[in-house]
């Protein structure tokens, strides 16, 4: 198949069409090529750059909520820290007021001589079983004191500013029976409850039965 050559005689006669438009017609004509062209050009170089602007500017406003996301965790986080370590702090005050177990002995020695710098005469000061809690165990002592009520409110006194928690429970207050002597004093039955910080709490039995269960 032949090329058609374009030559200068074959396109005399547009030019002649051209040379017969009135000046306004011919001013159109040049400025719609000239839209034309300029509007292909921008077409094919710009809009190309336009739709990459575009997505460039959605994926910012996804980066932007992302990192205020991140600025209000990491605000949320310093606050968790904060109140992580005030809990570790009380955490570690209220260790302190819990006695470890060679430290008990030492505690009940404490809480009788207490007594006995009130003015108090002990007829019972008896260690009972232990009750084990979460991460710590009561240790209750059943006391029996014979003195006045001002001995008794001493003691009670003296207890409380001991360096570790003693709690004074099931406190029955009655005149003490006996001899002329013993006129004016009181016996005090009551319950001393102390503690001690249980580092591992133990296992329930229930639960160590079905670990052997499952090794069977």
């Amino acid at each position: 198949m032949k090329k058609a050559k374009v030559t200068a005689d074959s396109l005399s006669p547009i030019f002649e069409k051209i040379e017969q438009l009135t000046k306004v017609q011919r001013i159109l004509i040049t400025v719609g090529v000239f839209v034309l062209l300029l509007g292909g050009f921008s077409y094919f170089s710009y809009w190309p750059k336009y739709q990459k602007i575009g997505e460039l500017k959605k994926t910012l406003v996804a980066e932007e909520k992302k990192l205020e996301v991140a600025k209000r965790n990491a605000r949320q986080l310093n606050s968790w820290r904060a109140k992580m370590k005030s809990k570790e702090e009380q955490f570690k005050v209220v260790r302190k007021a819990l006695p470890e177990k060679e430290e008990i002995p030492s505690l009940l020695a404490s809480i009788s001589q207490s007594g006995k710098d009130a003015g108090l005469e002990f007829e019972l000061f008896q260690p009972k079983p232990e009750v084990e809690k979460d991460f710590y165990a009561e240790i209750p002592v059943a006391i029996n004191v014979t003195g006045s009520y001002h001995d008794v409110a001493s003691f009670f006194d003296r207890v409380a500013v001991l360096s570790r928690i003693v709690n004074i429970e099931d406190i029955h207050v009655f005149p003490k029976s006996g001899s002329v002597a013993d006129t004016g004093k009181l016996t005090t039955e009551c319950t001393a409850v102390t503690y001690k910080f249980i580092d591992k709490p133990k296992k329930s039995k229930n639960a160590s039965s079905k670990k052997g269960r499952k090794k069977k």
